[in-house]
């Protein structure tokens, strides 16, 4: 019998790439925060990196085009008063970020279309309801303005930033600092991996744990577990002899792994980068100087080393772009923003291919920047599947709307949920309210006018009473 030796795969052959220094951004402080996040964020407009502040926590926020040395006088985003551990970009607006800090706070800012041109210190909005430093952010991927923290406190909040509200708070599942959360595909579960070597599946808005497993990695670093599209968990920890393993689980069924695998003795933390699309985990240790990467498939051994992109430098952090921010006529699958002590480099993953021509099956449809659904409908129950749009003719980024937070008032809770209820049926049956108000926008525009014409002329008539003053002073 013929045996296949070697497993076919499409990305056996990616290899990567680091773009040359003037490509890079140089002179940056990185930040030397003792916390394992990825302290970089990117989308395909900005790359947002942690830096060093003194008197606070900052982020630089660079459009992607300005490489090279970047000045020191160059304008962060700074509102934060103690360092600031992890930052996440808003997946349907590509001008929103949240940054979550020691200072317990979670802050979401606005960064104008061009990038900043003078600090940034106002947010749009400030959740507080965390009692210690904020160390996890991150975004729902299909519903609009749907944002989890996790705490120190042990507490997971997840908040609805239209309205600055926390509305659902996780409290008593973790007796221990949250390491990782992560969304599912349409965002209806998460999962997280605690101090305590336990990673919990748990459905937020019934907030119960529906899966877990105690001692998922035996060791005592850090752990990390992800969402794969297909529903199972990926996870990376440490064995007790401290050799660094990577597991798959069915949630379902947590008995027992999948499959595991050990790796190396090295005590780097492992952040996982996935892509849904190809089915490719890229594992980037913090200390490492090397990017693995696997692909996860139906047959065993289901997690299948491709291979290793190896540099001299060791990484600090690591950025990982969407997929709609890859450049599709180079066969690009994934690009990474490593962080060194002074400078962030770009790298490309590529698979060769002869042809110019656009490949299908390197891009299938993608996750697109479109929320599937409002923040309301998801808090009362509603899931919608990613929007996907094609790769085809590369990704052009629309006009983003500005974030707007409108703040409810305490007192509106009295009136009936009823009647809440009814008001965006309303709002979408009938498009007189908005006549109304155009005409009452009218009105008070008038008003403004008048009255600037009144003062503009009481001004003169004060000159003018002023002058006769100083003339009988004489």
């Amino acid at each position: 019998m013929f045996r296949r030796v070697v497993r076919a795969s499409k990305f056996r052959h990616v290899f990567g790439q680091a773009l040359k220094n003037d490509q890079c951004y140089d002179d940056i402080r990185v930040s030397r925060v003792t916390w394992d996040s990825s302290f970089c964020a990117v989308n395909p407009r900005f790359v947002a990196i942690i830096i060093e502040a003194s008197g606070g926590g900052a982020f630089l926020v660079l459009p992607l085009n300005k490489s090279g040395r970047i000045d020191k006088a160059y304008p962060t985003v700074c509102g934060h008063t103690g360092p600031v551990l992890d930052i996440d970009w808003c997946p349907h607006n590509d001008q929103v970020i949240a940054s979550g800090s020691e200072d317990c706070t979670v802050m979401v800012w606005q960064i104008p279309e061009n990038g900043l041109v003078t600090g940034l210190s106002e947010p749009v909005v400030v959740l507080e309801g965390h009692s210690k430093r904020v160390g996890i952010i991150t975004w729902h991927p299909t519903a609009r303005n749907v944002l989890l923290s996790a705490g120190c406190d042990n507490l997971i909040i997840i908040w609805n930033v239209g309205t600055g509200e926390a509305m659902i708070q996780l409290e008593d599942m973790h007796p221990d600092v949250i390491f990782s959360a992560c969304w599912n595909r349409n965002g209806s579960l998460i999962c997280t991996a605690c101090k305590d070597k336990t990673i919990r599946v748990i459905d937020p808005r019934k907030e119960e744990i529906i899966g877990e497993k105690e001692k998922a990695h035996e060791g005592a670093r850090p752990m990390r577990a992800i969402f794969l599209s297909d529903g199972n968990v990926f996870t990376t920890g440490f064995s007790r002899m401290s050799e660094r393993q990577l597991a798959l689980w069915n949630p379902q069924a947590m008995d027992e792994a999948i499959s595991v695998h050990e790796m190396d003795t090295s005590n780097g933390v492992l952040l996982p980068f996935y892509d849904p699309d190809t089915n490719v985990v890229y594992l980037c240790g913090k200390g490492d100087s090397s990017i693995r990467y696997f692909e996860i498939t139906d047959e065993a051994p289901f997690v299948h080393y491709l291979n290793t992109f190896t540099t001299k430098e060791p990484q600090r952090g690591m950025g990982y772009m969407p997929k709609r921010g890859l450049d599709v006529n180079k066969c690009e699958i994934a690009r990474f923003y490593k962080l060194h002590e002074r400078k962030c480099e770009p790298i490309i993953m590529t698979v060769p291919r002869k042809s110019d021509l656009f490949q299908d099956d390197l891009y299938p449809d993608t996750a697109g920047p479109d929320c599937a659904i409002e923040a309301e409908d998801w808090f009362e129950g509603k899931n919608g599947e990613p929007i996907l749009i094609s790769l085809k003719n590369g990704y052009v980024p629309g006009k983003n709307r500005d974030l707007k937070v409108v703040k409810k008032n305490i007192l509106d809770n009295k009136l009936s949920k009823n009647t809440e209820k009814r008001s965006p049926a309303n709002k979408s049956a009938s498009p007189t309210p908005s006549r109304k108000n155009e005409a009452k926008l009218d009105e008070v525009l008038k008003e403004i006018k008048s009255l600037k014409d009144l003062v503009s002329s009481q001004e003169k008539r004060i000159i003018q009473l002023e002058e006769q003053m100083s003339n009988i002073a004489i």
